[in-house]
C-alpha cells in the first residue's frame, strides 16, 4: 500500500497538478492520494473527487526564521555568483538601505555572508532555520498531520516559497521521504536557495538537471529525474481545446486579419509592457504593420489597472485578462492566492494555437507559444543608458542566453526592429521554426503527452 502526499503552495501548482492529467494518474499509481493545501480547500470543489485534501495553517516567518533563511539565500547566491550575471543582479536586487530591523539585518547578513558562503555554512544555516521554527505551534501542527497520514512519500510542487521549510522539516524527523518539482525554467540560475533539503527532484530537462547538480553539489544524479513539466499538459488534453470559429467570436476577431498576441508580465520585472503596447499599437495606427488583430493578455500576477488608459485610447486593442480569481485575503504572498479557472486555461491555449506571433518581454511565455511552433518576439528597449527600465541586462542571464545563442526568437531593442521583426515573422511564420524546435528540446526534454503519469510513476518508484 502506498500512499502520497501532494502539496499545493499557489495558484500556479493548482493549475499544473490539478488542472493537468497528474492527479488523476497519481490516483491510479497510488492506493491512496492526499492533498495538503496552502490554498483555502474550497478551491478544489468541482476537480478533486477521489483524494482528500486537508488545507494547512499557512506558517508565517518570525524574525529568526526570517533571519536564517535569508542568510542561507545569501550565501547561495555568493557562493555562485562567480561568472553568473542572473545571480549577480539578485544579489543587488536584494540589498537594502532601509532604516528598520530587517534592513539593518541584510546589510550584517552580506557582510556576514561574504565570508561564510560555503556549502557546509549554508547546511549550518539550515539547521539553525529548523531550530528557530520547530517548536512554533503550526510546525507542530505539522507533524500531527504528518503522523495521522503516514505518507510513503511527500510531494512538493514547488521547491521555493519558504513557507514550505516546516513542513519538510517534520518529514525529515518522521523519515518520510520528500520529492520537490522545480517550479519554473529560471528557478535555479538565477534565483536564490530551495526552501529546504529535499530527498529526490524532479526536473523539466537535462539541461536542468545539470543545473541542479552544479547549483547543490549535494544532490546525487540518482536522485534527479527528467520528466518535463505539467506546466504545458493541457495544451494537448482535448478537454481544454477549442475551436478556430469560437476563437474569433469569444475576441471579436477580424477572421481575414492575422492575430498578434501581446503578453505582459507583471510590473515588478515587465516595467516596459506599457511602452512595447503603445509601439504596436502606433505602427498598427500608422499603418506600418497591416491588416492585423491585436489582443493582450495581462499577467495572472497582477490587476491589469496601469493598462486602463490604454483601453480607451486604443479601441481596437482586444483585452485577455487571465481569470484567477484570489481565494484568500491578507496572505504574506497574496499573489500565490489566485487561482486559474478552466475558462483561462481554454482561453490561453486557444491564443497559443490560433495567434500568429506572439510578443513578450523574456517570460515564460516564449516556451509556450513555441510549443505551437509559432514565432516569437523578445521586446528590450531598455538599458542603463536610456533611461528605460533596464530590461536588456536580463539578456545575460543563464536562461534567456540560451534564448538568446538559439536565435529561436528575435530580440527586439528598439521600435524599428520590433516593426521589422514583426513584418518578418507576419510574411513567413515559418522563419526559425527549426531554432524553436531545438529550443524547446532543450528547455523541456520530454513530450507533453502522458507527463502527468511519468511524474505519477516516478514519484512510486521513490516511494
Amino acid at each position: 500500500m502506498k500512499k502520497l502526499g501532494i502539496v499545493i503552495t499557489d495558484g500556479v501548482g493548482f493549475r499544473n497538478f490539478i488542472l493537468s492529467d497528474f492527479l488523476t494518474e497519481a490516483e491510479k499509481t497510488f492506493n491512496e492520494v492526499v492533498i495538503l493545501s496552502c490554498l483555502p480547500a474550497t478551491v478544489y470543489s468541482g476537480f478533486v473527487i477521489k483524494s482528500k485534501i486537508i488545507e494547512l495553517e499557512v506558517f508565517e516567518e518570525k524574525f529568526t526564521t526570517w533571519f536564517f533563511r535569508k542568510a542561507r539565500e545569501v550565501a547561495h547566491l555568493k557562493l555562485h555568483q562567480k561568472n553568473n550575471f542572473g545571480i549577480q543582479d539578485n544579489l543587488k536586487t536584494n540589498t537594502s538601505t532601509s532604516k528598520s530591523n530587517r534592513g539593518y539585518a541584510t546589510r550584517f547578513i552580506f557582510k556576514l555572508t561574504s565570508i561564510l558562503h560555503s556549502e557546509k555554512w549554508i547546511q549550518r544555516l539550515n539547521s539553525a532555520q529548523q531550530l528557530s521554527f520547530k517548536n512554533d505551534p503550526r510546525t507542530i501542527g505539522y507533524k500531527t498531520v504528518l503522523e495521522k497520514e503516514n505518507f510513503n512519500i511527500l510531494f512538493f510542487t514547488h521547491q521555493r516559497p519558504p513557507f514550505v521549510a516546516p513542513l519538510v522539516y517534520q518529514a525529515e524527523q518522521l523519515k518520510i521521504k520528500t520529492a520537490s518539482f522545480i517550479f519554473s525554467w529560471d528557478n535555479l540560475a538565477s534565483k536564490g536557495r530551495m526552501a529546504a533539503n529535499f530527498d529526490y527532484y524532479l526536473v523539466w530537462s537535462d539541461l536542468m538537471k545539470t543545473e541542479l547538480q552544479q547549483f547543490y553539489a549535494l544532490v546525487k544524479s540518482k536522485d534527479v529525474e527528467v520528466v518535463g513539466t505539467p506546466q504545458f499538459e493541457p495544451y494537448v488534453l482535448d478537454r481544454y481545446k477549442v475551436s478556430h470559429e469560437e476563437f474569433i467570436s469569444k475576441f471579436q476577431l477580424n477572421p481575414d486579419f492575422k492575430t498578434i498576441c501581446f503578453s505582459c508580465g507583471d510590473i515588478a520585472t515587465s516595467k516596459n509592457d506599457e511602452l512595447y503596447i503603445e509601439t504596436i499599437a502606433n505602427a498598427i495606427t500608422e499603418g506600418k504593420i497591416q491588416d492585423v488583430n491585436l489582443i493582450i493578455r495581462t499577467s495572472p500576477a497582477e490587476d491589469p489597472i496601469r493598462f486602463s488608459k490604454y483601453v480607451e485610447k486604443f479601441p481596437f486593442i482586444k483585452w485577455n485578462y487571465p481569470k484567477w480569481n484570489l481565494s484568500r485575503e491578507n496572505h504574506q504572498e497574496s499573489w500565490s492566492q489566485r487561482i486559474p479557472s478552466v475558462e483561462d486555461v481554454k482561453d490561453l491555449r486557444s491564443l497559443l494555437e490560433f495567434s500568429d506571433l506572439n510578443i513578450n518581454m523574456l517570460s515564460t511565455m516564449s516556451l509556450d507559444f513555441i510549443q505551437f511552433d509559432k514565432p516569437v518576439i523578445n521586446t528590450v528597449f531598455g538599458n542603463s543608458k536610456n533611461g528605460l527600465y533596464d530590461d536588456q541586462r536580463f539578456l545575460n542571464y543563464a536562461h534567456i542566453e540560451n534564448v538568446v545563442n538559439s536565435k529561436a526568437t528575435k530580440i527586439a531593442k528598439n521600435k524599428e526592429e520590433l516593426i521589422k521583426a514583426i513584418n518578418l515573422y507576419l510574411e513567413n511564420f515559418k522563419l526559425d521554426s527549426e531554432n524553436r524546435k531545438q529550443l524547446l528540446q532543450l528547455q523541456v526534454s520530454k513530450p507533453l503527452h502522458h507527463t502527468g503519469k511519468r511524474i505519477a510513476e516516478t514519484l512510486l518508484k521513490w516511494a
